[in-house]
């Protein structure tokens, strides 16, 4: 999760937001959701509320939802879509081509990706990846082709609390972008669909920068949520030492990416640390998979931007530590993945 939107990240971009228009037609009217965690079901949620026909690949929560269908809690009232009305499977050959595949597994599975995605593709399926941290484009680029591949950040804060049941603290916004190319229409028309849909969605032009931006949030408070011990955010921004941190790993992921050819503004980072009191006692979805002995994607958030900050020159020695005592507070015991949690 991170906070924020596309607005303050110093990105061009487009917004989208619910309207009072007419509902369009849809750009991409069958969508195939793999990975149905916080934020799997979330988005898919409302996408199927927006019209579309919305196919969930579910694991464990499958004869739940099929048999009490999926609730998301937000402040201000439910979204409920009823047994009848949820499209639930257990394998997607079931599914079959879709215009749409969205991944929202946890990045620790993606060795599944290379047998999950083929049903799903047709000649002109889009693949979305609303995966956390960096590689996730590329994986999928090589398994399915770049043309394909589109990359949404999403700033939100959310938690799955039981079988097809979600909490969402902070709906947030959703960032929308292209692998390795400014984004083209076809980004645009998802993105006005999420819209349609009730999200609030930017579309940008550089992916590679958006991901870097949303680091800012991730890495600290993911991170040393884990490593203080299993402390909410509340508490982290609390204490004067951790505070000190959470800001430090901010600079230190603005150092990694200049080295990398992108500026993050200062504003940005004050945006961020502005909105997260508002979440209140927010536990991160790698808290949650610590704490439940679930994998934690230490390699996609920690792991992959201090390589390729390394690389290109950065000394980032808070991240280089956290990183180690992540790697070794998670490999104490055995662990699952687990589709994304936001």
């Amino acid at each position: 999760m991170a906070v924020g939107s596309g607005a303050r990240i110093g990105l061009r971009e487009t917004r989208v937001g619910l309207s009072n228009a007419p509902v369009m037609s849809l750009a991409f009217p069958t969508i195939a959701l793999v990975g149905a965690g916080a934020i799997g079901l979330y988005y898919g949620s409302r996408l199927a509320r927006g019209g579309a026909e919305v196919s969930f690949l579910l694991r464990r929560d499958l004869v739940a939802v099929r048999q009490r269908g999926i609730v998301v809690r937000l402040r201000d009232g439910e979204l409920r879509l009823p047994p009848e009305q949820v499209r639930a499977f257990s394998n997607t050959s079931a599914i079959g081509p879709v215009d749409l595949v969205i991944v929202a597994l946890k990045t620790t599975a993606n060795a599944e990706l290379a047998a999950l995605l083929p049903p799903l593709l047709g000649p002109r399926t889009a693949v979305l990846t609303l995966q956390n941290g960096l590689g996730s484009d590329e994986r999928l680029a090589e398994l399915c082709g770049a043309e394909r591949v589109l990359g949404g950040l999403c700033f939100i804060a959310s938690n799955r609390v039981a079988p097809g049941e979600v909490e969402c603290f902070y709906p947030g916004t959703i960032s929308l972008g292209e692998l390795g190319r400014p984004a083209g229409a076809r980004t645009q028309a998802l993105a006005a669909q999420f819209g349609q849909a009730g999200i609030v969605c930017n579309v940008v032009d550089d992916l590679r920068a958006a991901r870097w931006r949303k680091l800012v949030w991730t890495v600290p408070f993911n991170g040393l949520s884990i490593a203080a011990g299993g402390l909410t955010t509340d508490r982290l921004l609390a204490d004067p030492k951790l505070a000190a941190e959470v800001r430090a790993l901010m600079d230190e992921v603005v150092t990694g990416a200049r080295a990398l050819g992108m500026e993050i503004p200062e504003a940005f980072l004050q945006s961020q640390l502005d909105v997260t009191p508002s979440l209140g006692a927010y536990r991160p979805s790698s808290l949650l998979d610590w704490q439940a002995g679930r994998e934690v994607e230490v390699e996609a958030i920690w792991g992959e931007p201090l390589r390729r900050a390394q690389a290109a020159g950065a000394v980032l020695l808070r991240l280089e530590q956290l990183y180690g005592k992540l790697r070794e507070m998670t490999s104490s015991a055995p662990r699952t993945a687990v589709e994304s949690g936001g």
